[in-house]
């Protein structure tokens, strides 16, 4: 039986530097939008070097940044060969977050550490996992080094925005091909499959009227209204369908973002919206889209004088188990029980990932990090984000701990 004492006391030694470098990490906002995330890429790459860790620095050209919505993306690649054949296992994280927003009792990017938690912006997702791979990397090379094979650290800049532009350009310039990967998750799951996520930009057309003679006009805002409801009747629908992966519900579609008018006095001329609909694993995307267009036509359709326009903003497919990843899900379970002390189901999650764009390329990836039980609990895309350090010290040596094994074979 291998002994992983030696994995784990290296990892307990060197914890306080662990979370000096995660708070390093998230005192540099990457606020997505506005998206700009060059400079937390460079502080990283910054960090690692002294680490003896040489970062490849992969710009993605402004124009298509821009074009894209965002002002900056430089993804990272580490690559840590250990010797001739063997597996190319990548460990991945994303650096870009959504803004802090309202509602914070500790400063979003102070990264401070009260009882045990650390709070802050990314804390739980995904820069903890900055840390948590990092430092499995480093105490496997510390105490165990490979014989064979490779890790790569792979540190991304466009989760927010669907991924095309992080790993999803990284995987299409060719610049790596791993054979296996882990990307950033919680500790208490191994994540085997996700939604799918398709998100539109609805413009509702009316006329424009001095709120004195409404008649003159066409109300854009009741057209969106009216249309608003329609979709949402959707969610009645949804609940019916039942997906067969353990962990992931039903379909939900949310209106996150609405905007319009130009005064009080005028009757709204123009109202935008832009929708987030999640599909489980068994959902067609080409028939959700053209489900929700129709939906859309038809309710606008029913007003006179409303007229719409509508753009597809991202489309996610969803993650589907490929066969070749039952050694990291073995891997992990069988560590994170030892580790945490309880079993560690390998369940779906309503959430979708960068993951996706692996698993679209053959690469069987999973999703297991440092974090907490559930997403609620970590106050994800919240105020007052937090991370256990405990769940990072954990993760860690599950992580350090499964590399030892999936590399050995």
């Amino acid at each position: 039986m291998t002994d992983y004492s030696a994995l784990d006391a290296w990892i307990d030694q060197h914890f306080d530097e662990e979370v000096r470098f995660l708070q390093a990490l998230v005192r540099v906002p990457t606020d997505t939008p506005p998206g700009n995330n060059a400079p937390h890429a460079e502080r990283t790459a910054d960090l690692l070097q002294e680490f003896g860790y040489d970062a490849e620095k992969h710009a993605v050209p402004a124009a298509e940044v821009q074009a894209y919505g965002m002002e900056s993306i430089t993804n990272l690649i580490v690559r840590r060969p250990y010797g001739v054949g063997g597996k190319t296992i990548a460990l991945n994280a994303h650096g870009d977050v959504v803004p802090p927003g309202e509602g914070w009792t500790h400063d979003p990017y102070g990264a401070e550490v009260v009882d045990g938690k650390m709070y802050g912006r990314a804390t739980a997702v995904s820069k903890s996992d900055f840390a948590s791979f990092t430092f499995a990397v480093r105490a496997l090379e510390a105490v165990a080094r490979p014989a064979r094979g490779a890790v790569e650290l792979h540190f991304t800049y466009d989760e927010e925005f669907g991924g095309e532009l992080g790993p999803g350009w990284l995987l299409q310039k060719g610049l790596t091909k791993p054979d296996l990967l882990i990307a950033a998750g919680f500790s208490y799951e191994v994540v085997t499959a996700h939604n799918g996520c398709l998100q539109m930009e609805v413009t509702v057309h009316g006329k424009m009227a001095h709120a004195a003679v409404p008649h003159t006009g066409v109300d854009a805002l009741q057209g969106a209204v009216h249309i608003l409801n329609a979709l949402y009747a959707q969610n009645d629908e949804y609940k019916k369908v039942t997906s067969q992966v353990a962990g992931i519900k039903h379909p939900y579609l949310n209106v996150g973002r609405i905007e319009g008018g130009t005064n009080t006095n005028v009757v709204p001329g123009k109202v935008t919206f832009k929708l987030d609909r999640r599909m489980i694993p068994e959902e067609n995307p080409v028939e959700v889209e053209a489900t929700i267009r129709r939906v859309i036509e038809q309710a606008a359709g029913e007003r006179a004088g409303i007229s719409v326009e509508i753009r597809r903003l991202l489309l996610a497919n969803a993650m589907t188990p490929l066969a070749g990843n039952a050694p990291l899900v073995q891997a992990l379970q069988k560590h994170a029980a030892a580790v945490i002390g309880e079993p560690v189901p390998a369940v779906g999650t309503p959430l979708y990932t960068d993951v996706r764009l692996y698993v679209e390329r053959g690469i069987p990836g999973v999703i297991y990090g440092a974090g907490p039980r559930t997403v609620l609990e970590s106050h994800a895309k919240r105020a007052d984000e937090r991370l256990d350090l405990e769940d990072l010290r954990r993760a860690t040596k599950v992580v350090a701990r499964a590399l030892s094994d999936l590399l050995a074979d």
